[in-house]
């Protein structure tokens, strides 16, 4: 516990040093403002209606210009932004204790358990990604909630992978062996002992699957498969194809470059994140 504790500690210290770090999170963090302004109905709240021409260019009533439809192309992203991290957040939610308890069991108790685990994971990690996540979209149904399931359901098995690995080496030092002779119990022990020394990996894995959650509903939006109701980045990229050949634009820009900042940020967010919490690359054995 206090070898977790140092870590965290030496961890912050050096996100608070590092420039990129703390902008990265700043941008993470104002994402994430805009996400809750809209579910709270403060911004874009009137998305859908018309602020002028059929494909204004970007002006000062619509600062990114409008759609076919008239409709302000700055709030549908802004309502992408919040679709976004919402299938960001809930991936994440579903899939880490997935993960982390498939892997903590198959890790301890090993056996057969591990071996049917492992058969698992492995017989879900040989169907392309893509492919897997259109089929169970296609089973579920097109929609927001159809895509939270088909993207949680499927992104669990890295973190599986590693936390097995992680607990098979903790199992077995002398802090989890002292605690099993005082009288902890499995999941005293799993969750007591262990989690604090590899929760490290969960964070890191959460912020790679957080990213991921985001390109694929992208992906699945522009196929048709995601979002149904509501502005998203990928159906508006969808419907820019068209719009390019009459040089409207900013449809497509405002769609790429809301997606490219956050997950530049994540991905850069990501990486600091795994140099200074994992001890490897701190020199901790």
């Amino acid at each position: 516990m206090a070898f977790s504790q140092s870590l965290w500690k030496d961890a912050w210290q050096k996100i608070k040093k590092d420039k990129l770090a703390l902008l990265c999170v700043s941008i993470t963090f104002a994402y994430v403002i805009v996400a809750v302004l809209v579910s709270l109905g403060l911004v874009a709240e009137d998305w859908s209606k018309p602020v002028g021409a059929s494909y204004d260019a970007p002006n000062w009533n619509a600062w990114l210009g409008t759609d076919i439809f008239g409709r302000d192309v700055l709030s549908k992203t802004l309502i992408g932004t919040q679709v976004a991290l919402s299938v960001g957040l809930v991936t994440v939610l579903i899939s880490i204790p997935i993960g982390f308890v498939l892997g903590a069991v198959a890790g301890y108790f090993g056996g057969i358990v591990d071996e049917i685990i492992v058969w698992f994971y492995t017989t879900l990690s040989s169907i392309p990604g893509i492919m897997l996540l259109i089929s169970i979209t296609f089973i579920l149904g097109k929609g927001l909630i159809a895509m939270y399931i088909a993207l949680g359901l499927t992104s669990w098995v890295g973190l599986c992978r590693m936390i097995r690995a992680e607990v098979m080496k903790h199992k077995n030092r002398d802090y989890v062996l002292a605690a099993e002779v005082v009288g902890v119990g499995t999941w005293g022990r799993l969750y007591r002992h262990i989690l604090p020394n590899v929760f490290h990996i969960i964070i890191i894995d959460a912020s790679l699957t957080f990213q991921m959650a985001i390109k694929s509903e992208v992906i699945l939006s522009y196929l048709g498969l995601g979002v149904q109701d509501l502005p998203s980045w990928g159906k508006m990229i969808d419907d820019s194809k068209l719009e390019l050949a009459r040089d409207v634009w900013w449809q497509l820009g405002g769609a790429t470059a809301a997606m490219f900042i956050i997950l530049i940020a994540l991905n850069f967010l990501g990486d600091i994140l795994r140099d200074a919490l994992d001890p490897k690359l701190k020199g901790r054995g």
